[in-house]
């Protein structure tokens, strides 16, 4: 029976540690739809505990047998086909659906006294208990539990999400879905510390701060020509849109990878690290490791600068991996990532090389046992027949080799949670997040697991929605951190930093905390163009 990728991706997600899994966002009624393709996956795709409940069910739903055993293979993979079509309507139905019932979270939910929900006082510890165990550790003391555990119809009401009357009576998993989304909207859920707004309130922080946590994405390394993932135009996804996958992130799926590599070696030369530089973001996250100020960088990014920028693996925990190595899907040999890296920039599917000599072995044997025996003509014959098929099969049944980059299904290092839950939880005195979207967990989800009186700034070009940080830079991160340099009076050497260079933070209208930081340069220009085009209207 033919197996829908949707189906093979949530059997690869049934892992029970962290996957890498797009984050759950709903939109607000006032803001863009989740864009590359994230709407419908990222709120059915959670961390591996998560994913854990819903992919046996969810994989079960999704397969249903074509027909009858006295049909011919051709009509079960027809009708297969034409069902695989239907849900995958109904799934984006469903998720639309989904959205609709639990509403973006805005509102409290008032649940009456008949109802079978938790009390305010429950839900607030249980949401506590979240924080506090973090979710896998959550799962199994509550819906997981070998004593009986709590229903997720019921545990959803502690996230605000009311049980539809239209599921009345449907079995248990059926809440999984809700679950997932009340957990992912928890963990990114923060309230703002009122007592920092200003530049001056972040310079004090930095000044006083012993353990800050530096949480790294894509665009760190946009400044040095590397593309993002999610900007609208130069993004990655946006230029994947012509594979004519139905998303994007599709290339980073583990269970498409494993079906066909050649999608993921097809676009592997446009992510692979070409440059031998640093940008000065990762100069000043190396600047915090020498004043002795750095806890822990977490990196999204897998081109493994932090590493050239001298960042100290014990400071470092690259949350998707990176090229610096690779690893073979069949045999699991390792390799350095260079190894790979002319088979990925010629979009050629790498293959291992200690599988082929272990084929090429095999082979040779299987030939020594039959050289025992036979004819002359036969050895011959089998010899100019074979040997070009033989070179086949062995190259054929080798192993694909995979870079070391956490794919979307894949489980997260170990020392991901180990790390964040056992010791950088408890130490952290500042969490500055740069140049990520947060639209990645369980990554995304350090915001709302560290203490609630730890203080978060926010760098990147672009805002984000659905956390609330207690001041943002909205900027070239590299501008960003050179200004906040300046003002704390620490020197930032780095190659690509003008020497006269003068950034301006303008506060936002209607923003309490949010600063508009452009070059000085650039801010005149503009104002010049400004008037040039008022004088323009008057004349």
């Amino acid at each position: 029976m033919a197996t829908t990728n949707s189906t093979r991706t949530h059997q690869q997600r049934s892992a029970r540690k962290p996957t890498r899994e797009p984050v759950v966002e709903i939109p607000d009624s006032d803001e863009e739809e989740c864009s590359d393709g994230e709407a419908a996956e990222e709120e059915s795709s959670r961390g591996a505990s998560t994913t854990a409940l819903v992919g046996g069910n969810a994989g079960h739903q999704q397969q249903q047998l074509a027909g009858s055993e006295d049909e011919q293979e051709e009509e079960q993979e027809q009708e297969q086909e034409e069902e695989d079509d239907d849900d995958e309507g109904d799934m984006w139905e469903n998720e639309s659906l989904l959205r609709d019932v639990v509403g973006d979270g805005s509102s409290p939910v008032i649940f009456e006294p008949h109802e079978d929900a938790f009390s305010a006082q429950d839900a607030k510890e249980l949401r506590q208990l979240l924080r506090q165990v973090g979710e896998q550790k959550f799962l199994e003391l509550t819906v997981m539990s070998k004593s009986g555990g709590i229903t997720a119809k019921k545990l959803i009401t502690a996230f605000g999400i009311r049980p539809p009357e239209f599921l009345e009576g449907s079995p248990d998993h059926v809440y999984y879905r809700f679950l997932q989304i009340g957990i992912a909207r928890e963990l990114v859920r923060r309230t703002k510390l009122p007592q920092y707004n200003s530049p001056q309130d972040v310079k004090k922080l930095l000044l006083e701060s012993k353990n800050i946590i530096v949480l790294t994405g894509a665009g760190i390394s946009t400044s040095l020509g590397i593309p993002d993932f999610r900007s609208k135009e130069t993004g990655l996804y946006s230029r994947l849109a012509s594979l004519g996958l139905s998303d994007p992130q599709e290339v980073f799926d583990l269970a498409v990878f494993n079906d066909d590599p050649t999608i993921f070696y097809s676009v592997a030369k446009d992510i692979l690290p070409t440059t031998e530089k640093f940008s000065p973001t990762h100069a000043f996250i190396e600047l915090l490791q020498r004043k002795n100020k750095l806890l822990t960088q977490y990196t999204q990014n897998i081109d493994n600068l932090e590493t050239l920028a001298g960042i100290h693996p014990s400071k470092l925990i690259q949350c998707h991996g990176s090229f610096a190595t690779a690893s073979c899907i069949k045999c699991r040999t390792r390799v350095p990532g260079t190894t790979i890296f002319p088979d990925l920039r010629a979009g050629k599917v790498a293959r291992c090389e200690a599988c082929l000599l272990a084929n090429k072995t095999a082979t040779a044997g299987r030939k020594r046992k039959r050289g025992r025996s036979g004819d002359t003509w036969k050895k011959k014959r089998y010899s100019e027949d074979s040997s070009a098929e033989e070179e086949e099969f062995e190259f054929r049944e080798a192993g694909v080799m995979k870079p070391d980059i956490t794919f979307f299904g894949e489980m997260l290092p170990d020392t991901f949670y180990k790390r964040l839950m056992e010791q950088d939880r408890e130490k952290c005195d500042l969490l500055i997040c740069i140049g990520t979207s947060l639209k990645v967990a369980p990554v995304s989800e350090i915001i709302g697991l560290l203490p609630e009186h730890v203080p978060q700034i926010y760098i990147s070009k672009t805002p984000v929605t659905h956390v609330e940080f207690d001041v943002d830079f909205l900027g070239s991160c590299d501008d960003v951190v050179v200004e906040l340099c300046r003002l704390v009076g620490w020197e930032l050497k780095h190659e690509m930093i003008p020497e006269d260079l003068k950034v301006d933070m303008v506060l936002e209208e209607g923003y309490p905390s949010r600063y508009i930081c452009t070059r000085k340069e650039e801010r005149e220009q503009q104002q010049e163009q400004v008037q040039e085009e008022e004088l323009d209207e008057v004349s």
